[in-house]
């Protein structure tokens, strides 16, 4: 899989979600859910939001979003965002592989 398939993957997942998403909870996060709309006041909408966010960040932060990526994609979260490999910005991809064995043979 690569950069192209990654953005295809994630455009047809957006247009999968509504702007209204119904999600199954089990008693535990509904405990959960309750308490936080509690303490902070908000609605679950907003607390919803703010744990994808959450999570999204903390997977960022600790690498395990590059390392699905690169096991998937053969991308990172960088790559992405540039829109090309880091082959394709050091241009890398434009010479052709070098034969060591015969490198120095005339």
């Amino acid at each position: 899989m690569s950069l192209d398939d990654l953005r295809d993957d994630i455009d047809a997942q957006y247009g999968e979600f509504d702007d209204a998403l119904s999600v199954d909870l089990d008693r535990e996060t509904k405990h959960e859910l309750a308490m936080l709309a509690a303490v902070f006041g908000t609605d679950d909408g907003e607390l919803i939001r703010r744990a994808v966010h959450t999570l999204f960040q903390s997977t960022v932060g600790s690498g395990d979003l590059d390392f699905h990526l690169r096991q998937g994609y053969d991308t990172t979260y960088d790559e992405y965002l540039a829109g090309m490999t880091y082959e394709e910005m050091t241009g890398a991809d434009q010479y052709p592989e070098r034969d060591d064995v015969r490198r120095y043979q005339m």
